[in-house]
């Protein structure tokens, strides 16, 4: 009856590190291409970052078992997870080198469920306004055919990456 799944990730330290020295577009992209190490959290929810352009993310997931919940259809964190990393990053794909952002509150309408036929589904990020101290960030989850799955706003903090002690 038991099942199991094996994972493994690379020291987030080492993206860590780059943090501030890159614009963020730069960072992402090194990310993406995999010259960076991925954040771990993509790995245990076997998520990744399929577009980055500026203000604009998309990952990709394909729902399988371990994303279920008790009911047999996907967990709304995986929906939650998957919509906080891309308004995030769309947000961090504006920033200039020595900056880094926070989020601040994120919410999220889940309109669909997501079961294990539905395939693969996508986070598309996008910014909608950035200030000097705050940025705000739409994401649409879709499946395959461009069906909305969930949508979420995501607000986040602008900050310079504080020297190194």
């Amino acid at each position: 009856m038991g099942r199991s799944r094996t994972y493994e990730w690379q020291d987030p330290g080492i993206s860590a590190a780059q943090l501030g020295k890159l614009p963020g577009l730069e960072f992402l992209r090194e990310m993406a291409a995999g010259r960076l190490p991925g954040p771990p959290i993509a790995s245990t929810l076997d998520f990744s970052i399929d577009e980055v352009e500026h203000g604009r993310v998309v990952f990709r997931c394909v729902p399988a078992e371990e994303h279920f919940n008790p009911i047999g259809s996907v967990h709304g964190g995986l929906y939650a997870t998957l919509a906080d990393s891309a308004a995030g990053c769309a947000v961090h794909s504006t920033l200039p080198e020595g900056m880094a952002y926070t989020s601040l509150d994120l919410s999220v309408k889940f309109l669909r469920p997501v079961v294990i036929g539905t395939g693969p589904i996508r986070a598309v990020g996008v910014v909608r306004n950035r200030g000097r101290r705050t940025a705000l960030a739409e994401v649409e989850v879709l499946d395959a055919n461009d069906r909305l799955l969930a949508h979420a706003t995501s607000s986040c903090l602008l900050f310079p990456v504080p020297p190194e002690a």
